[in-house]
């Protein structure tokens, strides 16, 4: 897909793999038509980050596997570019690694999960 921007920031210690990350998004947009310049970030942080974002934004003072921040919701802001700015995806990475052992998969698998998870809220399509 061309004309995508996928930021990826990841705290030191932890080794992921930016080019499947960006793969899990750019599938997920394809499958759900959404075509044109597009830009997502991701950030991979650890529980204390991941605990302070979720009592800022959530008002819950715990850990949790991921958290998406649409940049869509509340006032259009008029943008220089023609670029459609969805949000951004955190998610914890000692979560993930208790999550991928306690489901019996591999990290990796657990973090397209979760990806193409924030992805589908970042686009308007949430779960029941």
């Amino acid at each position: 897909m061309a004309n995508l921007s996928i930021p990826i920031f990841v705290e030191s210690r932890y080794k992921i793999n930016r080019k499947r990350i960006k793969s899990k998004i750019t599938d997920v947009l394809e499958k759900n038509s959404v075509l044109g310049p597009v830009e997502i970030s991701v950030a991979i942080v650890g529980d204390r980050k991941m605990r302070k974002l979720s009592k800022t934004y959530k008002g819950e003072d715990k850990t949790r596997n991921i958290l998406s921040f649409s940049q869509r919701e509340g006032e259009a802001i008029k943008r220089p570019s023609e670029k459609l700015i969805l949000g951004d995806i955190v998610i914890s990475f000692p979560v993930v690694i208790n999550e991928a052992s306690r489901d019996e998969m591999l990290v990796d698998d657990k973090i397209d999960e979760l990806i193409e998870h924030g992805l589908m809220h970042l686009l308007g399509l949430h779960h029941e």
